[in-house]
């Protein structure tokens, strides 16, 4: 009887879906259908570093990104010192707001030459994988900084892509994602981005798309953009959309193309007067974008 009435409310409403779409005219209905499914949310990098929680939520509610990757050592204090209590309450903030939690933005690194740092960020980042567990959040984000020159880059690409799949399996077990920041001198070129991720195991480790100049490096964008987009997850990075020569509508129309689901995050670095209107401008031109897209 139960599963009945259920395949009775299902069908009802897939019928009524169905007449509403058949309401609308073609095009509107092709538009519909068709509609991205990116969002637009925030770092906390710039416009939010000095707002405690409650003004962050606050502000991102108002300007309408629904979405934030909270970023270390900023005023929030989100950070793994916190207790058991208080980790509840920073959970709780976000439950009762319309604003997700999407992770943590962290600084650990894996490149480094001496192993007993190497080992103090891969611990530091399950430290702060048990904090985004804790919080209801989704995931970390991480970075490689660089290849230095004393040893060989080979080398220094498998340490880590051995890092990442170490924290990468601590994620997995916690429901998590290790988002890698295509970032640092070296690394944030695309070709040696994929020559660690060739090494990489572990599923729950993602590439965080970062929109670096060093993108637009011979082959050129797309063709950068098509290397490594198989490990895409479910943030991206960009700047104001309406500052500087990155070709951000190309990008859109590329992240459109592949059906791309994830959350496109602003890592402001400017300073204007009034941030909140600032953010609203930007998800007008995010949106305008869209549309756009070819």
């Amino acid at each position: 009887m139960d599963n009945n009435q259920s395949r009775r409310n299902f069908l009802q409403k897939s019928i009524a879906a169905g007449i509403g779409l058949s309401l609308l005219d073609p095009a509107t209905a092709a538009a519909f259908a068709k509609k991205p499914k990116m969002n637009l949310g925030l770092v906390t990098y710039q416009w939010g570093k000095d707002w405690d929680l409650p003004t962050l939520l606050t502000n991102c509610e108002k300007a309408g990104l629904l979405g934030v990757e909270l970023r270390t050592e900023h005023a929030h204090g989100v950070e793994a010192s916190l207790s058991t209590n208080e980790r509840k309450e920073v959970k709780k903030r976000f439950k009762d707001s319309p604003v997700k939690c999407l992770g943590y933005g962290s600084n650990y690194a894996y490149h480094y030459t001496d192993q007993a740092q190497v080992r103090e960020n891969i611990e530091g980042t399950k430290k702060y994988l048990q904090l985004c567990k804790d919080i209801g959040a989704t995931g970390i984000k991480v970075k490689p900084n660089g290849l230095p020159a004393e040893v060989s880059k080979e080398q220094t690409i498998a340490q880590i892509a051995k890092s990442f799949n170490e924290v990468g399996k601590f994620a997995s077990d916690l429901g998590q994602l290790v988002r890698v920041e295509v970032h640092g001198k070296l690394t944030q070129q695309l070709p040696n981005m994929k020559a660690i991720f060739d090494q990489v195991t572990e599923k729950s480790v993602k590439i965080c798309w970062n929109s670096n100049d060093q993108d637009l490096m011979a082959p050129g964008l797309e063709a950068n953009f098509n290397s490594v987009k198989k490990w895409f997850g479910d943030t991206v990075h960009i700047r104001e959309l309406n500052e500087g020569n990155y070709p951000y509508q190309e990008l859109m129309n590329l992240f459109v193309g592949m059906n791309y689901k994830g959350w496109i995050l602003l890592e402001a670095r400017t300073t204007p007067a009034d941030r909140v209107a600032a953010m609203r401008e930007q998800l007008d031109i995010f949106n305008t974008m869209l549309a756009n897209a070819k």
